[in-house]
């Protein structure tokens, strides 16, 4: 059966909605935040709920911004603010001084996927400096080392990424790894408009169906929080999505009635596989994103690196 490919453990949660299913052992919270901005907290407590929704147990954090594809920088700076509150809340940032180890995910050279290096590229980065001038460098109360690294991809360096980071950890030993990738999304409303961060790492390329060793506390052995963003959708997602508009139409339409309402009454996963189907195999695998999304993935790296950088140096 084909599974549309997502992230997004709350577009996971979503499919369930409709249908008006209760998934036990998984706890869902809103807040609005900012005006227009809106923060999910998703929540599977228990290997039930895991199953059931297809993502490891722990917490997950949405934040929706509609507007975040704009140019606004005060926007992106209250975007920035939320991120290192939420930040805070997954790390003892405030108890304790840490060492955090930051990774940039992904391909520089492919812009739907440069994110990750994007956001290291506009990191402040003190381990270095706090180890030869002490900690009192930065005449702060609490001295966070963070380094960081771009691991690149396997197709560039012959290496799983876990296998580079692994190596770093063995001479670093940081306290937390904070990830960060591009993602995959369900819906097109969600490109660039959407930050999930997470206490259960991440699988690298998992959205696209391009998996890697995943990144996360029992393979690293040192909490991973992970930082991402949508950047991709899968083609017949979105054919699917037009799809349902012309049945609804087809349903308006007296002449074609009969036919939108037998469409109507396919199931989800049977509409996906008539698509699939209908799909020539050179496009079923193909993968759409945004035409600016040059200048998105460098405005949102800079939203993400601020966030993390308020996160341990707040002004």
């Amino acid at each position: 059966m084909y599974q549309v490919r997502t992230d997004l453990a709350l577009e996971a949660r979503e499919k369930f909605e409709g249908s008006n299913v209760e998934v036990k052992g998984v706890k869902v919270s809103q807040d609005e935040v900012h005006g227009n901005m809106k923060v999910t907290k998703v929540m599977i407590e228990t290997e039930n709920g895991a199953k059931i929704m297809g993502k490891p147990r722990g917490n997950y954090i949405t934040l929706e911004a509609p507007d975040m594809a704009d140019n606004d920088e005060n926007y992106h700076r209250e975007i920035s603010k939320e991120i290192a509150k939420l930040l805070r809340e997954l790390m003892p940032i405030d108890k304790k001084e840490l060492s955090v180890l930051v990774v940039g995910l992904g391909n520089r050279e492919v812009t739907p996927d440069a994110l990750g290096p994007r956001v290291v590229d506009n990191m402040m980065i003190t381990r270095h400096i706090i180890r030869k001038f002490g900690k009192y460098a930065f005449g702060l109360s609490r001295n966070h080392q963070i380094s960081s690294i771009v691991p690149g991809v396997m197709a560039q360096t012959g290496m799983e990424t876990l296998e580079i980071i692994k190596g770093v950890l063995d001479e670093t030993t940081p306290d937390y790894i904070i990830a960060i990738d591009a993602l995959a999304a369900r819906s097109t409303k969600r490109l660039s408009r959407t930050i999930q961060i997470t206490d259960t790492g991440i699988s690298p390329g998992s959205g696209v169906g391009n998996h890697r060793h995943a990144l996360n506390k029992e393979s690293m052995g040192v909490p991973v929080i992970a930082i991402g963003i949508p950047t991709v959708v899968d083609a017949v997602t979105i054919v699917s999505d037009t799809m349902s508009n012309l049945v609804h139409a087809m349903e308006e339409s007296r002449k074609l009635e009969d036919l939108g309402k037998s469409i109507s009454s396919l199931e989800e996963a049977e509409k996906n596989e008539l698509i699939r189907e209908l799909l020539s195999p050179n496009l079923n695998t193909m993968f759409v994103t945004p035409k600016d999304i040059d200048e998105s993935v460098k405005r949102l790296s800079y939203t993400i690196s601020e966030g993390i950088n308020m996160a341990f140096f707040p002004a």
